[in-house]
Order: structure tokens, then sequence, then C-alpha cells
């Protein structure tokens, strides 16, 4: 579709109902998303061309929302993709070459037949993953091509909503589109993203990030079987309920902080390991009950406290599905507060223990707390932690109360009032 196509599309309002129901976008944001399609369009056109053949692709951030750091060791997850998205314009080409200028940042050039390997100069680089997903597609038998591409985020990178997911899974998408009929579903597109980010990027990370954002909507994923995990879809209307999804960016930093990341599953595994097993999901909590004298002994306290929170984690899990399915909101906001004390007190990661003096996001949950002693709702840490985000579950009545409460302490802005999106990876245009 060209660009004069695509601009008429969006100013007649003929898009509107593909965004409104596969983006979740509501009427009093229509015209903002629209014109930052319009914009991102423009400036595709300014650096490749405007006599190109346009689509515009879309892949939300998620919000994890339950099973906090159990999904590499085979656990149990409730996850959501929300409003906050990855948006790209993309033209196929025929130079075997994949090119991603990504707005504020260099353009990534990636010659297909260098990714054969990760190679140490791109580690930690936006390049690494699209090598990554190129050489993971390869192996899965898919089919790969050139294609340039210009991406815009709102996405906020360091928030915990997985800004890197969103792009991985949107790379993947898009050859998915043009070189495999869109038949790489949501799965294989997933578990491509999440190899690029561990073997080519370097991040240590499980699947969930990836699969919430290729999926969509409300989702609880169990990872037990790694090469096929077990994604359902949940039945539920926050906006229903009288509850908003509020993440707040506390401003500090997620650098330096990959061993903080890497420490906790290489915990949980060596507890496994002592029972001869690879991940926690193939022993339980008896065998915990049972050893723990010795676990103690062999591989400290914060090991023997993270693999009993793995355990615990699952149980809510399976608890709070049950609550959203059955409508019983109190209860699944009893558990959001359990799960919040469990990842403070025993998965212990919601400041580094590396720099003691630095807490921002033990101080939004102090506050959070606070402001929900006599309110109803609930708040926990956000995706990885150690810093960067929390989520609270406020009532509609509240949310703007509590915005402008944590936006004091945290800057304008950094507070978010976010809604789940029902679409995963999709192309709008």
């Amino acid at each position: 579709m060209t660009y004069d196509k695509i601009a008429e599309l969006l100013r007649s309002g003929t898009a509107d109902p593909i965004l409104k129901a596969e983006i979740g976008i509501k009427d009093d944001a229509l015209e903002n998303y629209k014109s930052r399609i319009i914009k991102a369009v423009e400036s595709f056109c300014t650096i490749y061309g405007k006599e190109r053949d346009l689509s515009v692709f879309s892949v939300g951030g998620r919000s994890e929302i339950s099973g906090n750091h159990t999904d590499h060791n085979g656990g149990r997850v409730i996850a959501a993709s929300v409003n906050l998205d990855v948006i790209a314009v993309a033209s196929p080409n025929s130079d075997d070459v994949i090119r991603v200028k990504s707005e504020g940042f260099k353009e990534d050039v990636v010659d297909i037949a260098s990714c054969s390997s990760p190679a140490e100069e791109n580690k930690f680089h936006s390049a690494a993953l699209i090598s990554g997903i190129v050489h993971a597609y390869h192996a899965r038998g898919f089919k790969v091509g050139g294609f340039d591409a210009y991406t815009t985020s709102n996405v906020i990178k360091g928030s915990g909503l997985s800004s890197s997911a969103a792009f991985e899974v949107l790379i993947g998408k898009i050859l998915s589109y043009y070189y495999n009929f869109n038949n790489v579903d949501t799965k294989e597109i997933a578990k491509s993203s999440q190899y690029a980010e561990n073997i080519f990027f370097g991040k240590p990370c499980g699947l969930m990030d990836q699969m919430a954002c290729a999926a969509g909507g409300l989702v609880t994923i169990d990872f037990s079987s790694p090469s096929n995990p077990d994604v359902r879809s949940i039945d539920f209307d926050f906006a229903a309920s009288g509850l908003t999804l509020c993440i707040t960016n506390t401003g500090s930093s997620h650098s330096d902080l990959n061993d903080d990341y890497a420490a906790v599953p290489a915990e949980m595994k060596s507890v496994a390991a002592f029972f001869g097993k690879e991940r926690l999901c193939e022993i339980s909590a008896d065998d915990l009950d049972a050893n723990a004298v010795a676990l103690r002994e062999k591989l400290g306290d914060r090991a023997l406290m993270r693999a009993y929170h793995f355990f615990e984690e699952n149980e809510r899990v399976d608890r709070q599905v049950a609550c959203l399915e059955a409508g019983d909101t109190d209860g699944f906001l009893r558990l959001v507060s359990e799960s919040g004390r469990s990842s403070f007190c025993y998965l212990q990661n919601v400041w580094s223990p590396h720099d003691v003096t630095h807490q921002a996001t033990s101080v939004a949950l102090l506050l959070s707390e606070r402001f929900l002693k006599d309110r109803r709702g609930a708040s926990r840490i956000q995706g990885g932690g150690f810093a960067g985000t929390i989520e609270a579950f406020i009532t509609e009545e509240d949310s703007a109360a509590y915005r402008e409460m944590m936006e004091k302490v945290f800057g304008k802005g950094s507070c978010h009032v976010l809604t789940v999106r029902p679409a995963g990876a999709v192309k709008i245009i």
C-alpha cells in the first residue's frame, strides 16, 4: 500500500474499527495513534523512498500480572498485552539485508548471510536481536529475506513492559508475513525471539515476555513443556470490574543489573540440580521441606527462598486464574498483594544487593501500600525487578489521585494508566 493510500485510510476513519478492536485504542486516543502511524510512514519514506509497497505492523508491550520469575524454571504465569506498542512501517527488499531505523537510534543494518553465529560487537545491541531471529528462523526451517523498516515505540524502555521483547516479536512477525505467508505461529515467533535475546543479545530471560507480546490479551501460560508452552486466554474485563492497571516508572536504571537477573534463574536451577533435575518444575515443595538443611548448607539461604517462592507463586497463579474466571476481583487483588510480598521478601528482586542506597521501586511500593491502606486495590513489582517499574491495580475513581501522588515523587509522565490490548503481533495496514 502506498503512502497516499495509508494516509487516506487513516484520515477517513476507515481503519478506526481495526485500531479499536485489535489494538484497543479508545476514542479519545484515536487521533494521536493515527498521527503516530502517519509520522512513521513519512519517516520511512524520507529514509527509504516513497515509491514502496508499505505495510504497518504493531506489537504491544506486556505487563506481568503474576508468576514473577517462574517462567525460566517451567512455572506458570498470568500476563497481559498492553496498549503501549511498537509500530513498524516496513517494505520487503531484494538485497538479503534487513535495515531497521528506530526513532531516536542509529539504523541497524544486518546482512542475512552474516547471521550464522553471534557477533561480539553486536552484543547488547538491537542488531543482535535481528540477527538472532534470522538465525532461529533458519534453524526452525522458516524462510527469511530482506526488508526495510522504520519503527517508533511508546513502550517505555526500562519500564518492565518488555520493549525489547516487543521489538523482537515485531521482527519475527514481519519475516512471517513477507516470507512465510504469515504462517509462523505465535509460539514459534516467541521462541525465536527468546533465542535471539539469550544467545545473540546476551541477556538470560524466560519465554514469558515474548509469549505475552506475541499472543495478546490476558493469558495464562504454563511453561512446564519448554518446546510447547500451554497458552490459554482468560476471559476477564478489567474495565468492567472497575479496576485500572497503573504502571509507574520510577526512573531507576536497569544498567549493570544483568548479574542480578541472571542469578535468579541460576539459583533456582541450582536447587533443581541438587535433585538431579534441570528445572524446579521437575521437583516439588515437599522435596524442599525434606532437604532444607542440606540445601541451605550447599547453596545458601537465598537460593532456598527463591525456590520456595517459585512453588508458592505457581499455586497463586492457579488461584488467581480461578478468581478472574469467577469474577472474584477481591480475591484476585488479595493474591496480587501476596505475590508482591513474596517477590519482596523471598524472591528478593525489588532492589539490587549491589546498590542498597538506591531503592526507588521500594519507595514506590511503600507509597502505593500507604495509598491503598483504606482503598480497594493492590500493588507489586513489575517484570524482572531490581529497578524500573511497579504495577498497581487501582479503582477508576482513585486512579487520578494515585497518579498525581506518584508523579509528585517520580516526575510528570511517570505513571501510566493502561488498558489490556486484545491482539498480539499483528499487521494493521
